[in-house]
Order: C-alpha cells, then sequence, then structure tokens
C-alpha cells in the first residue's frame, strides 16, 4: 500500500510539474500578444528585399473541363528609397518566366535587369502604378517566339498585381482607410481603393475604354503567426464582387471585347521588424463572355488563378536553357 502511494505521489508531483499545479498562474506571452496593439504601418526597414512570385493561370470551359494554363514567374529586386536617396524605391526585374502547359519554361530577354522607381499612383501618362506600359509591346521569349496578346497583358499584370498587394495593400494610404487602421486582432475596414475604376489599357494590345472596377474592398487583422522565430501579422484582404470589360484587337478589323466578373481574395504576412510584406497568397475566379466579329457567337469561360509571393533572403533564379 505504502508502495502504491508512492507511485501516486510521484505521478501527482509529475502532473504537476508538466502542467502546473493552478495555484500561481500567470498569463501567458501569447495571450497578452494576441490582445495587443500593433502597428501595422511602420516605415519599412531599408534594407534591399527579394522577392519571387508565381501564378498559375487556369483556362476553364463552362462545363468544368480545363482548355490550359499558364504559369507566370517573376524575380524582383527593391533598393528602398532610403539606400538610394529616390523618390521611390527601385526595383529590378531579375528575371520573367513563362510556361504554356506543359511546355519547357522560356524567359523573357526584354525584361531581364530592367529597373523602374515605384512611386505608386497614375503618372502623368495615366499608367497605372506608373508601370510604363511600352516595356510590354512586341514581347518575344527566349525561344525567340513573340508572346500573344492576352500573354502580354498578363507579363504586365502580374507587376500590377505584386504592387496591388505589397504597395496598395501592404503599404498605408493618405487617400482614406488602410493597413494603418488596422491595430488589433479582429479589426476589419473597407479600403480606400474600394469601388474605384482603373484603366486596363496596354499599348496596342488592350484598347482604351478597357476598366477594371473593384467591388467592397475590405482589410482584416486575422492574427499573428511566426516564421523562423519572426513575428507576422496576418492580414486578410477580399476584393469584394468585381468586373471589368476589356477590348483587345489582335489584328487589323478584328476586334474582340471582353465582359466579365471577378472575385479575389488572400492573405498578407507583415514582417513585424521589418514591415515589408513576407508573403502573399492570392486566389482568383473570373467569368467571362467573349465577343468575337460576326458570324463568331459569344464564347463564355471560367478563369482561376492562383499566386504566390515570397519574400527572399537571396534571389531565386531558374536555369533555364
Amino acid at each position: 500500500m505504502k508502495k502504491l502511494n508512492t507511485f501516486y505521489h510521484i505521478v501527482i508531483i509529475t502532473l504537476m510539474i508538466a502542467f502546473g499545479s493552478g495555484l500561481n498562474v500567470t498569463a501567458q506571452p501569447l495571450t497578452e500578444n494576441l490582445a495587443g496593439t500593433y502597428n501595422l504601418a511602420a516605415p519599412r526597414s531599408a534594407e534591399v528585399q527579394y522577392f519571387h512570385m508565381e501564378t498559375v493561370l487556369i483556362n476553364r470551359a463552362p462545363d468544368g473541363v480545363e482548355t490550359g494554363r499558364e504559369k507566370y514567374i517573376l524575380d524582383l529586386k527593391c533598393e528602398p528609397s532610403g539606400l538610394t536617396g529616390k523618390n521611390g524605391d527601385t526595383y529590378t526585374c531579375l528575371q520573367f518566366a513563362v510556361q504554356k502547359d506543359s511546355g519547357k519554361v522560356a524567359t523573357i530577354p526584354a525584361l531581364k535587369n530592367w529597373s523602374y522607381v515605384f512611386t505608386g499612383g497614375h503618372d502623368d501618362k495615366g499608367q497605372v502604378l506608373g508601370i510604363e506600359h511600352a516595356k510590354f509591346e512586341n514581347l518575344t521569349d527566349s525561344n525567340g517566339q513573340p508572346l500573344a496578346a492576352n500573354q502580354s497583358y498578363f507579363v504586365y499584370n502580374t507587376f500590377i498585381d505584386f504592387h496591388a498587394f505589397c504597395d496598395v495593400f501592404g503599404s498605408p494610404t493618405q487617400a482614406g482607410k488602410g493597413i494603418q487602421d488596422l491595430h488589433k486582432i479582429g479589426d476589419k475596414i473597407v479600403h480606400a481603393a474600394a469601388n474605384s475604376e482603373a484603366p486596363v489599357d496596354l499599348g496596342s494590345s488592350v484598347s482604351k475604354g478597357s476598366t477594371f472596377t473593384n467591388g467592397e474592398i475590405t482589410l482584416n487583422f486575422k492574427g499573428l503567426s511566426r516564421t523562423n522565430g519572426t513575428p507576422l501579422a496576418l492580414v486578410g484582404f477580399d476584393s469584394g464582387d468585381s468586373h471589368f470589360v476589356m477590348n483587345m484587337e489582335p489584328a487589323p478589323g478584328f476586334t474582340v471585347k471582353t465582359r466579365g466578373s471577378s472575385h479575389y481574395w488572400g492573405d498578407l504576412y507583415v514582417n513585424l521588424k521589418t514591415h515589408w510584406i513576407s508573403h502573399v497568397e492570392m486566389e482568383e475566379v473570373v467569368v467571362a463572355q467573349t465577343k468575337l466579329p460576326a458570324p463568331n457567337n459569344p464564347v463564355s469561360s471560367v478563369t482561376v488563378r492562383h499566386s504566390v509571393i515570397r519574400n527572399m533572403a537571396q534571389p531565386e533564379i531558374l536555369s533555364v536553357k
């Protein structure tokens, strides 16, 4: 009996050591952190950043059958204005690569080492986020093959998406509500860009009058995370019901008009030490109808898009032959 009591005593002591006696319970740091107040819009550290972005675009017929897929791969280097003294961060495209269906990956030589200063907003030419349209005219891949008009547009749009997520959503805005208004977990705001209309024309590929209209864009402080010892804030974004109009003339006299709806959503991970965006995940569903010149019938389509952006310690450059 004495041995049995001793056994129970050892078990109880072990449980008390492992789980605490319950007599002197103190607040856990995690609990305190979850109830804390955070500044998600603090100035970013003046350090060079590298980003790797991959977007997979899957086209489907109305019956759900996949009709094709494409992958767009972007590697960017960012030199903050705090290092360069310029009026915006300097971005350099280290490499842009594309893949159609299961074919080989090809790069786009014209974009290699292309640099631009990102200042946000529209420039004096009316170009969205100041991204130069002319750079995306008559693109060819590393095999010497010209990119189709829609492919050139998606190459251009990759840069737009990158800055939309990392800068428009991930940086403070003076135009209204933004990430600067998220302080505690559970905070949610309607972003200043909600219900905004942006031109989406692109040189000779996409005609003037083409627009994308956002729905009620929201940002939501969803929680905290930690990766390799780095604290991260998790911010969700949701575009609401958006719609677009796109007019193209792939050949003289052959006008293609596309109308459709878009809904995109995802998460931003904000590095709470450097305040740079550490990671982005985005999903989008697009439903559209394209009208072709007579006697062709309208074509309905569904496009699903998945994008991932990663902040890298070093650039991740593909070896493409």
